[in-house]
């Protein structure tokens, strides 16, 4: 099926390329551009388009405002250009608030010197945002959950030393139990069961941000459990991300840095472009990003490091993504007794990584995006 994009920029140059490369791929179509926001309104509602690419600074109308109106009168996948800089950072973040999918750095050097490079990322980026989920389009509105009565809060024990990655981006298997048969993963009218979790795992990538503050934004200060966080996402948005979050929630939360020590209200991101892992101290570890691997940071590094230190006690949760990063690491996880949720396709923004546990038969528990934060709570208090 053939792809319709719209193409918005106030650069006469970057709307002339942009639809050069994408017209270059023959399941793309595209059917108009804009030069500002309010000129992207209209042409949405006109041309009902599969796509909007967008720029953020333009004038009339800026990109965020035009998102937040396209997502009122028709919910339409939004591809972000953004800037690697930490104020590009914010506005992006901003942007995929107001309901965009996703974002692409905005690199004129690169789409000069690289076209090849550039035309696959950006037509691969167009192919997957088209099948998004429209009905996760909604800008993210932080929620209350009444804060419990603390509780006593066990200190993590040390289990084993982590393992390094595998030259593919794969743990190294550890020497674990045999799976237990697979179970029917329980629906999200299903409470979990409570236990003493030493560490809360989270992986994500496309929808991430928005997920990821809807989920944190639910827990109480005093959340027994030390929290890492797995996004895919540039090294120059981490930081930025990571201070939104701490501004909007009651725990607290940092971009990781090596030799961090795990503690109950701390949720350590990873940063981007590099790898973190977790050793049986509850030390986190940064390392740097193997060009070999394909996500930096990755889902499966983190996750099989923590099922080394922590066999049992980890609960991790894997949300909307394309792809399948996450899937071996939960594996491991699973072999060591942990506990595994997916988020529901009904609110993911792409049901690919969730997808992939599930099918995996890895999942203890499907539950709705909504639903999460406060499941977490139920789960580890």
């Amino acid at each position: 099926m053939v792809v319709k994009v719209l193409v918005v920029d106030d650069s006469g140059f970057f709307r002339r390329r942009v639809s050069e490369i994408l017209s270059a791929d023959s399941n793309i179509q595209v059917v108009g551009t804009a030069t500002n926001g309010k000129e992207a309104i209209d042409q949405a509602l006109a041309l009902k388009p599969d796509v909007i690419t967008m720029d953020y600074e333009m004038p009339m109308m800026d990109g965020i405002t035009a998102v937040r109106h396209i997502m009122q009168r028709c919910p339409t996948p939004v591809l972000m250009f953004s800037s690697l800089t930490h104020e590009g950072a914010r506005v992006t973040l901003d942007a995929l608030d107001a309901g965009a999918v996703d974002f692409l750095p905005k690199n004129f050097e690169d789409i000069s010197r690289n076209p090849e490079k550039v035309k696959q990322m950006l037509c691969e980026k167009v192919h997957s945002i088209s099948r998004s989920n429209r009905g996760s389009f909604r800008a993210s509105a932080p929620t209350s959950t009444p804060t419990p009565t603390p509780t006593p809060t066990p200190t993590p024990a040390p289990v084993a030393t982590p393992s390094a990655p595998s030259t593919f981006g794969r743990p190294v298997p550890a020497s674990r139990p045999a799976v237990a048969p697979a179970r029917t993963p329980v629906s999200s009218a299903a409470s979990p069961k409570r236990k003493a979790y030493k560490l809360v795992a989270i992986g994500t990538s496309t929808g991430g941000p928005v997920a990821l503050q809807r989920v944190l934004t639910q827990l109480p200060a005093n959340f027994p459990a030390p929290i890492v966080l797995i996004q895919h996402m540039p090294a120059a948005f981490t930081k930025a991300f990571a201070e939104r979050l701490d501004k909007l929630c009651r725990i607290s939360v940092k971009e990781a840095e090596d030799g961090d020590i795990l503690r109950p209200g701390l949720a350590l991101l990873a940063p981007g472009g590099k790898q973190m892992m977790i050793d049986g101290r509850g030390a986190v570890k940064i390392l740097p990003g193997d060009e070999r691997l394909n996500y930096k940071p990755c889902v499966d590094i983190t996750f099989g490091s923590a099922a080394k230190s922590y066999g049992d006690k980890v609960l991790a949760v894997v949300l909307t993504g394309m792809g399948a990063d996450g899937r071996e690491g939960a594996r491991l996880l699973k072999q060591g007794g942990s506990a595994i949720w997916a988020q529901d396709e009904a609110s993911c923004v792409i049901y690919g990584m969730p997808m992939a546990i599930v099918k995996a038969d890895l999942a203890d528990a499907v539950y709705s995006l909504d639903d999460i934060g406060k499941h977490l709570v139920e789960a580890c208090l």
